[in-house]
């Protein structure tokens, strides 16, 4: 059961938008929630997708609205870029802008529906609907991402991830002029009250951690800063809250604050340049490199 009281920022929204939002489902599904009566405002049970709701009015979901979802098929129209792949795992290159997985809002053209016309065998490797995927990129991130193919290989990965023995280094350019050379950023990151949506450093939030390194500054067109960023954790838009966090929001997010009419930027500029692990058949260390996406390479080589 879903219980969460109305923030004035979603003061006047309807209730099918505010319930998608709360359960991270669709509004045809919010719809049908509703009128299934599983949805309460204010203790009397909502009947119309329509009605509003009120700041501190308490939003009650007794059911999860969710439809079960068909599981990923195949689809050799997804381009997959692989730089590495052996009976274990798969070590891929991801292209901005193409969605990890099958989702709300985006059901198919997915880089598992690209993975699995390439192999097959990852269906059934850990979750049902996101196989072979460990940890994952925002769409509008480019970079590096390990695959499982096997479930000793799944379950050995998730271990490492969870326990912050994976090494993952990001390149990013941030609004403002880094003071420190180096520093590291810690501060809890949650799920925003405001907008559910988003996130946030809270301290409510899970432990977050993310240590940066001033790679250049510049001046032109503003000040800005090109940055390296390691992960010691690996929270929803880690990077992105963080920096945020700071006053160095990431050029081009323009929902964490990035977005500004200084550059010709279509995503934030986030790129995952490095990945290390421990194979999980072997043990052996194995270390992956990827070189700037050339949209932010560009970009980059216009600054002074």
């Amino acid at each position: 059961m879903i219980s969460e009281v109305i923030p004035a920022a979603l003061d006047g929204e309807r209730i099918d938008r505010v319930v998608a939002m709360l359960s991270d489902c669709t509004r045809a599904e919010a719809a049908a929630a509703i009128a299934s009566g599983t949805v309460s405002v204010a203790g009397k049970v909502a009947t119309k997708p329509s009605t509003k709701v009120r700041t501190d009015q308490v939003v009650d979901i007794s059911a999860d609205p969710h439809v079960p979802e068909p599981l990923p098929v195949a689809d050799p129209s997804v381009e997959v870029h692989v730089i590495h792949e052996d009976d274990a795992v798969l070590v891929v290159d991801k292209p901005a802008g193409l969605v990890v997985h099958p989702g709300a809002g985006t059901r198919d053209g997915t880089l598992v529906n690209g993975l699995l016309a390439r192999y097959p065998d990852l269906a059934g490797v850990g979750q049902p609907h996101r196989p072979g995927i460990v940890h994952r990129l925002d769409k509008g991130t480019s970079g590096l991402m390990v695959v499982a193919r096997t479930d000793d290989a799944y379950d050995d990965l998730v271990d490492q991830l969870s326990t912050h023995e994976v090494e993952r280094e990001y390149e990013s350019l941030v609004w403002g002029e880094m003071a420190s050379t180096t520093g590291t950023i810690d501060a809890p990151v949650g799920r925003s009250r405001r907008n559910p949506l988003l996130m946030t450093v809270s301290a409510d939030g899970r432990f977050a951690r993310t240590h940066y390194e001033v790679i250049e500054r510049f001046v032109d067109p503003q000040s800005m800063t090109h940055v390296l960023l390691r992960l010691e954790t690996g929270r929803t838009h880690q990077i992105r809250v963080h920096l945020r966090s700071i006053g160095h929001p990431v050029a081009g997010d323009d929902t964490y604050g990035g977005r500004r009419p200084l550059l010709e930027l279509s995503r934030p500029f986030l790129h995952a340049r490095r990945l290390r692990f421990a194979h999980p058949a072997t043990g052996d260390d194995v270390e992956f490199n990827s070189p700037l996406a050339d949209d932010l390479a560009g970009l980059l080589a216009t600054l002074a």
